[in-house]
């Protein structure tokens, strides 16, 4: 084990794994977080504690982490590369280690221009890859990117993000094995609404024999409305949503429930998937239906380790 986290002993375990995703608050207020916490806690086996999402600002990762952590939840701190050059990077991952955080995933992060502060100034020191090497270097040598030594252990889960659809399509696998010679212990991919292009892509994985080294949890966003089904469709950058799901949407006399219905179908045939190891669910602005999903998917009970 390398860190002993619950998320890396369910994937290590061989188990079909679940993450959810918990995005805080524009503000102090702990009962957001701990409600989503709550609510979720039975239903998955570790959360996503979002960083300054579409780059609005909203309490930190790490704090929300440890908001979940006091609750028994295995959390995964999120980490931006736009907002922290490498010394606040190193100082933040050797704070979470000391918190006993253990899963950190690696992102580039949206361009500030989308968010709240668009005349903010972007850091990217260093680029997504090159964060999840240096959480590799921190933890496996006990040494900062200086070359200088780190006094203790740097126990972490390494994760970074992937997306199966963007363009040019036939390179989005080399990027994947970039990240895994990095030192990414799982991924987790961009939403899948085309499950014949993800298909495609894993078959190009299990050639590389990329899915024997790293753990892959598939995205899936619940969709709760037609509107929801039509801009992801238009307006989302490298997600793939064709026409049928955004058609069935719109002919469907229960919005939401079709919208449940089409999330069970794609995780039925992710699970058939050779080389997919879980799915992270990102139900946006729609916590509340995680648990459903993950009953009716059949993915209950969670395994406890």
């Amino acid at each position: 084990m390398k860190a002993g986290s619950n998320l890396e002993k369910v994937l290590e375990g061989g188990y079909f794994a679940v993450t959810a995703e918990v995005g805080p608050p524009k503000g102090t207020s702990t009962a957001v977080i701990q409600r989503k916490g709550e609510l979720l806690k039975f239903y998955c086996d570790a959360m996503n504690v979002t960083d300054n999402q579409t780059a609005i600002v909203r309490m930190s990762s790490w704090s929300g982490c440890i908001l979940l952590k006091e609750m028994g939840i295995d959390p995964v701190m999120q980490m931006v590369v736009r907002d922290r050059n490498r010394i606040a990077i190193q100082s933040d991952i050797l704070g979470a280690a000391a918190l006993g955080i253990r899963n950190v995933l690696c992102l580039s992060g949206d361009h500030q221009r989308f968010g709240n502060h668009p005349t903010a100034k972007g850091v990217y020191d260093i680029d997504s890859i090159q964060l999840v090497q240096t959480l590799k270097t921190m933890r496996d040598e006990k040494k900062f990117l200086c070359g200088e030594g780190i006094s203790g252990e740097v126990q972490l889960f390494i994760g970074a993000v992937e997306n199966p659809f963007a363009d040019p399509f036939e390179y989005r696998v080399m990027r994947l094995a970039k990240k895994v010679r990095a030192g990414a212990d799982f991924i987790q991919t961009q939403a899948v609404f085309d499950v014949g292009k993800f298909t495609k892509w894993m078959e190009m994985v299990r050639d590389q024999g990329l899915d024997k080294q790293v753990h892959i949890l598939a995205g899936v966003i619940p969709i709760k409305s037609v509107g929801m089904a039509r801009y992801l469709r238009d307006n989302v950058s490298g997600i793939s949503v064709p026409d049928e799901i955004v058609i069935r949407m719109e002919e469907a006399r229960d919005v939401k429930e079709e919208g449940v219905k089409i999330a069970l179908e794609i995780i039925d045939q992710l699970k058939e998937i050779d080389g997919v190891h879980g799915i992270h669910i990102m139900a946006v602005a729609w916590e509340d239906i995680v648990p459903v999903i993950v009953e009716r998917a059949g993915l209950l009970s969670r395994p406890i380790l």
